[in-house]
């Protein structure tokens, strides 16, 4: 059985890691500050749908759910992937969205 409360606060925590304000996350992962909100404060379970959005954004899911980090994806990656990571959690979630954008459009150019 999980609790709630605890699994908001972590995911609050994360939010807070990616340097994001609760309209940030919120808009990031489709749902209306309100629900960001209510998911923090435990008063309601987030959906998979929103994980899995949050997990896109850098947010560490497994550690939201079970409080247990997940250190070596983290840890595998270069200076300058983690450099790029880390700028990346610091900008805007509208420029996040677009850089995902140019970023996919490129792979696809590449014929992945």
């Amino acid at each position: 059985m999980h609790d709630s409360k605890d699994i908001g606060a972590r995911l609050r925590d994360e939010r807070k890691r990616c340097g994001l304000t609760q309209d940030q996350a919120a808009a990031g992962c489709g749902i209306v500050k309100r629900t960001q909100a209510n998911y923090e404060a435990g008063a309601s379970d987030a959906t998979a749908t929103y994980l899995s959005k949050a997990w896109a954004m850098g947010f560490d899911v497994p550690y939201i759910l079970t409080g247990v980090r997940q250190t070596a994806a983290r840890e595998s990656l270069s200076p300058e992937e983690d450099s790029v990571l880390s700028q990346y959690r610091q900008i805007p979630v509208e420029d996040q969205r677009a850089l995902r954008r140019f970023l996919k459009a490129m792979f696809d150019d590449a014929g992945h």
